[in-house]
């Protein structure tokens, strides 16, 4: 972290290497005790499929509302989640567990989704939890925990929006919130910045960049209460330019 003449603090996520284990496990480890959250770089998921799951994000949250809400939850608040007094620039599509054919095959036929928007869908869900599961499984061994602690826990996937408007712009895009999952992994915009994550020094919030081919990993609140590594990260979403 680096402090600014004017005493802010500036994010130094740290970026931790997937291929540079094990001789990532310590960086991981303190960047979970320090941070609660983390880039990962050099992943297996190509950057063509991450390109190509955001254009068919935005083809499904360009559906009519009868449409997406028929993308009903598994458990409450896993499926379509309208825009609301509480947060209404946010709207999001949910598929309950990226690591079961069977929850893919149901969120693509609840959509109606084409034939290449399901091999996309697919293949990304596959690449994700592929992903997901070496994240914990490296964590887990980083703490000295049993490498498939994690094995059959379900990834939900959400798919986001921020309805921002020339009007909106700088409102805060949802509630500030602690993610409630163990650890949230997110494929942020390449372009367009907003997220913040609260530095509990100070109190302030810090802004994180967008860094194309990246992903951002944050733990939630069920890793707070598992492992004691971190409080759970307070984090802000804003529109900016």
């Amino acid at each position: 972290m680096e402090v600014d003449g004017g005493g802010l603090a500036a994010a130094a996520i740290p970026a931790i290497d997937m291929g540079g284990f094990p001789g990532e496990l310590r960086r991981l480890k303190e960047a979970c005790h320090l941070w609660g959250c983390f880039r990962v770089v050099n992943h297996e998921v190509p950057r063509e499929l991450m390109a190509q799951m955001k254009a068919v994000v935005r083809e499904l949250l360009d559906m009519p509302q009868e449409i997406k809400r028929r993308n009903t939850d598994v458990i409450a608040g896993s499926g379509y989640v309208a825009p609301s007094p509480a947060n209404p620039l946010y709207e999001a599509l949910g598929l309950y567990d990226v690591g079961s054919p069977e929850a893919v095959a149901a969120f693509c036929n609840q959509l109606d989704a084409t034939p290449p928007q399901r091999e996309v869908i697919g293949k990304y869900a596959k690449a994700i939890d592929e992903l997901i599961m070496g994240i914990l499984e490296k964590l887990a061994e980083s703490l000295g925990l049993s490498r498939d602690l994690f094995s059959h826990w379900p990834c939900q996937f959400r798919i986001n929006k921020y309805n921002f408007t020339p009007e909106t712009v700088g409102s805060s895009g949802v509630q500030i919130h602690t993610d409630s999952g163990f650890l949230t992994i997110l494929q942020d915009d390449e372009t367009v910045g907003g997220l913040e994550v609260m530095d509990r020094s100070s109190g302030e919030f810090i802004p994180v960049d967008p860094w194309p081919g990246t992903f951002l990993v944050n733990l939630g609140d069920v890793a707070a209460v598992h492992t004691h590594i971190h409080d759970s990260e307070i984090i802000r979403v804003d529109f900016s330019a």
